[in-house]
């Protein structure tokens, strides 16, 4: 028999499964929630094995099912972007709630997997850090590459820092085993006045 855990990260995989959009991983197609969903879930178990079972949900379920509210279906300034945000985050923690209460989890462990999914006390809450510590370190690793594609050297020296002042003092020392490119290094270097 399957335990909830289980359960709950097939429902997960499913559901992100059917992200319409793809993505080109060492020469393989893959539905881009299901795949970063997995690099979350992979990023956090290298970074902090013994992470409980409320976080490791929250990380698989970081995105889950993001295509249903496009960036395009707000106004695209900066207002447009913070209330998209915010709203992304209800909408991730309800359709996790939805599938954790769906597999028997208890109310208490469900708030606090929506707690986590909500990025609640960043900074203050050990678990909310954690799980924001995972989301920079994968982004770092694995989508900074296409931000540089988009934007000049100003506006990523300054998303470098933002995502730098999110992260712990652990969280700095993995980012910077990761393996860049010599111009992105160059690049964070630049923006960490390292």
């Amino acid at each position: 028999m399957l335990t909830p855990f289980q359960n709950a990260s097939a429902r997960i995989d499913a559901e992100n499964a059917q992200d319409p959009n793809s993505e080109i991983f060492q020469s393989k197609s893959y539905p881009k929630e299901l795949l970063y969903s997995n690099r979350m879930y992979e990023r956090l178990l290298d970074f902090h094995p013994n992470a409980s079972e409320e976080v490791q949900i929250a990380a698989k379920a970081q995105h889950i099912c993001r295509w249903k509210m496009p960036r395009e279906s707000y106004p695209m300034d900066r207002v447009g972007y913070l209330k998209w945000r915010e709203e992304l985050k209800k909408f991730h923690a309800k359709t996790t709630a939805e599938i954790l209460a769906s597999v028997g989890y208890s109310q208490e462990f469900i708030d606090r997997v929506s707690f986590l999914i909500e990025k609640k006390l960043l900074k203050k809450d050990e678990e909310t850090q954690l799980l924001e510590d995972v989301i920079c370190l994968v982004f770092l690793e694995f989508y900074l590459e296409p931000f540089v594609q988009k934007h000049d050297t100003e506006k990523l020296k300054n998303i470098i820092l933002k995502t730098w002042n999110k992260m712990s003092e652990k969280g700095h020392q993995a980012a910077l085993k990761i393996s860049y490119t010599d111009e992105n290094l160059q690049l964070i270097k630049d923006a960490l006045g390292l």
